[in-house]
């Protein structure tokens, strides 16, 4: 959690600069968060590609861990549109790209706010955020009751890095393969479903 606190108190930190009125004009007016969403990308690919564990789980296992990732995608889709009954001001389609972030709140957010506005970028950021705490928070009360695949479930992308510690403590290191398998795939998807709904489903 020491990770999304950190990335909290950045976004808190810019958020007051930005309302002080302080920052030069060329910092505001530059379009920095492309080159962000850049190097977020070069980073994201960086690091799945220079992965070996992880290329070698996805060469030996069985085809129907597939049905994980399909599982939690279709599940977030589900949750997400009974929760756009509740929330009027934003569409079905913006709080589908919100779901889309599966936990990946900086990719994600930046995402948004580039192909949609900054406004919903921060609605991303915060709800994906609160995915990944929930999982460190829960994952023991949703293995308890849903199951052993419920904590990789909730942890969505983040089940291959952040939240993969609580999830093997609470389902077993033999659900850890799986976790980081489904991580992988959800955090790969990220970018290619969020860009898909936003400017594809208009």
């Amino acid at each position: 959690m020491k990770g999304t606190l950190i990335i909290l108190a950045f976004f808190t930190a810019g958020v007051l600069l930005g309302i002080s009125g302080e920052l030069p004009k060329t910092l505001i007016s530059a379009d920095w968060s492309m080159y962000a969403l850049y190097l977020l990308m070069f980073l994201a690919g960086i690091g799945i590609g220079a992965d070996r564990k992880s290329w070698s789980v996805i060469r030996s296992i069985n085809v129907k861990i597939f049905l994980v990732p399909a599982g939690i995608i279709t599940g977030t889709f589900i949750g997400v549109t009974i929760s756009s009954l509740l929330i009027p001001t934003l569409s079905l389609r913006e709080v589908l790209a919100v779901g889309a972030g599966f936990g990946y709140y900086s990719l994600s957010s930046v995402f948004i706010s580039e192909l949609h506005s900054e406004a919903l970028g921060v609605v991303a950021l915060l709800s994906n955020i609160f995915r990944e705490i929930s999982t460190l928070l829960f994952t023991p009360l949703l293995v308890k009751y849903f199951g052993k695949l419920a904590g990789i479930a909730s942890g969505g992308a983040t089940s291959m890095d952040t939240t993969l510690p609580v999830i093997s403590k609470f389902s077993g290191r033999d659900y850890a393969i799986i976790s980081v398998f489904s991580g992988i795939v959800l955090t790969i998807l990220v970018p290619f479903m969020v860009t898909f709904i936003l400017t594809f489903g208009k």
